[in-house]
């Protein structure tokens, strides 16, 4: 296999593994609080919010190390480990107990019948190791440095001891320039435009579900609409994707349009979710809520503002990229992980208050915050537009 055809074929695997996994996870993310609150009424006792607040608080510290334990197991096993922990904690809810519920939690940082639950975990579970099993078809590149057949055993065993002795100077190289990175102005700015990914990755992954599914005047479908809400986040996230990011190339106005599109796009759905859903939404208890939203609550205007906040979330997510690898080419590693480390705190102090905060407040913490974070965004972009105006192609970025 030539290397190019070797490259093609390892970006198929892992979009294939990550699919399969993170198809699981995300399902498995959006109904975590309504599985588990009509849970409550028996012997277990927990909340979905705090699972998730635990997995994205977790998840935010280990971004900080996560470049120097690729460098020193590699990227093949580091994916493995992270697909068997993404497992376990899906399959903790075919049966879940309190402590091995956040148990689980903690590792993967690192409202049916009880039948129909253990069947649709149990085929979640098998999807997410389907997924993680594949990360071993992964072909290692050819080595450039390949030993001579002349070479003594002395030369080879001083190259594993120089190999050991680069491969632990990385990790140490790597944590140090996330740290270094924290505190650049242009990564204390995309920060603010980051946390609000975070929050606002809380809002539709987690809380605006279980929304849904607390509404009781949608009737008998209630449930069944959180399943649906989750298809449409995905078409927006899928239609987002393919027009900001694959067609970004001709794109001759920058970035900013894209992110100003973006949240115009979620003020829209957030004024219309406002409207449409009962305060209390958030918090009610197992039985729902019958309070009345300010208009009559409709389910197409709901799963409209699923469509929504899909598409918004892909305008902001391609754009942070985009200037991140433009930003930081030479040390992408340590920028893409301070990047997932104040996404991930911020998202894992979005579900913690999702247990406490009616649905107006939460709404409007996202309003405020994405404001500030649009016009970062922007000051940031004219600095970088600035930079191609200096000899940079920035078509090709």
């Amino acid at each position: 296999m030539s290397p190019e055809s070797k490259k093609l074929f390892n970006i198929i695997i892992l979009g294939v593994a990550f699919m399969f996994m993170f198809t699981a996870f995300q399902t498995c993310g959006n109904v975590a609080q309504t599985v588990i609150r009509s849970l409550n009424s028996t012997d277990f006792h927990g909340s979905g919010y705090t699972s998730m607040a635990i997995i994205y608080g977790v998840f935010s510290a280990s971004n900080l190390i996560t470049p120097s334990v690729v460098a020193i197991i590699g990227p093949q096993l580091s994916m493995f480990a992270s697909g068997l922990f993404y497992s376990m904690y899906i399959a903790v809810f075919i049966q879940p107990l309190p402590w091995s519920f956040y148990t689980a939690s903690v590792f993967i940082g690192i409202a049916a019948a009880e039948s129909d639950r253990r069947t649709v975990f149990i085929a979640l579970t098998v999807i997410s190791l389907v997924g993680t099993v594949l990360f071993f078809l992964i072909r290692q590149p050819d080595s450039e440095n390949v030993l001579g057949e002349d070479e003594s055993s002395d030369d080879q065993d001083l190259e594993v001891n120089e190999s050991a002795q680069s491969t632990m100077g990385k990790a140490v190289d790597a944590f140090k320039k996330s740290l270094k990175l924290c505190v650049t102005k242009e990564m204390l700015l995309l920060s603010i435009t980051t946390a609000y990914t975070g929050l606002e990755l809380t809002f539709f992954s987690g809380v605006y579900g279980t929304c849904i599914g607390a509404v009781n005047k949608f009737g008998t479908e209630e449930k069944s609409l959180i399943g649906l809400s989750g298809i449409f986040i995905g078409i927006g996230e899928i239609l987002g994707g393919s027009l900001f990011g694959l067609l970004s190339k001709n794109n001759r106005f920058g970035r900013n349009p894209v992110v100003l599109l973006g949240i115009l796009v979620h003020f829209i759905a957030f004024y219309l979710i406002f409207l449409n859903m009962p305060g209390d939404a958030p918090i009610a208890p197992v039985e729902g809520t019958d309070s009345s939203a300010y208009i009559k609550s409709s389910k197409e205007v709901a799963i409209f503002c699923s469509f929504l906040l899909g598409l918004g979330d892909s305008c902001f997510n391609t754009q942070l990229l985009s200037i991140l690898g433009f930003l930081y080419s030479e040390d992408s590693a340590p920028a893409f992980a301070v990047f997932k480390f104040v996404q991930s705190i911020c998202a894992a102090v979005a579900f913690f208050y999702s247990n406490y905060l009616l649905l107006h407040w939460q709404l409007l913490v996202m309003v405020i915050l994405g404001f500030f974070g649009t016009i970062s965004f922007f000051s940031v972009e004219w600095a970088a537009a600035a930079i191609v105006a200096r000899g940079s192609d920035y078509r090709s970025i």
